[in-house]
């Protein structure tokens, strides 16, 4: 039986459903209570507006937690993602401008320590305002 057949989520399905040209952190520690609206508020006061297809990423003050809004142009999508034990490595407010690669993206959202990492030269999609 083909991936798509079975139920439930196939490799790459969120990618044919949400497409991702941007990445936002929102450095610091977030009030992740709220939900959709609380977090659109959030994004609309640090970076301006929403932008069609642009994620922007929050975590909580233990950093324990991080919630991901993205504006697909039509909708909102929001998805949370909770360690079980460590913390994910949060960049902090006074670290400036800072640049990620896709890899130390992946690297953070599966709670690595993605500062060791080296960004490629040709990062540019994943920025912190």
């Amino acid at each position: 039986m083909p991936p798509s057949a079975h139920s439930g989520c196939a490799p790459g399905w969120v990618d044919a459903v949400i497409r991702i040209d941007a990445i936002w952190l929102a450095v610091g520690a977030s009030d992740l209570r709220g939900g959709i609206d609380r977090l659109l508020g959030q994004v609309i006061g640090r970076f301006g507006s929403a932008q069609p297809h642009h994620a922007y990423v929050f975590a909580n003050r233990r950093a324990t937690r991080l919630k991901v809004l993205v504006f697909d142009g039509a909708g909102i999508w929001l998805c949370t993602r909770r360690l079980q034990e460590g913390r994910f490595a949060w960049p902090q407010e006074d670290q400036g401008e800072l640049h990620l690669s896709a890899e130390q993206w992946s690297w953070l959202a599966a709670g690595l320590p993605w500062q060791r990492m080296r960004a490629h030269a040709t990062a540019g999609a994943i920025a912190v305002v």
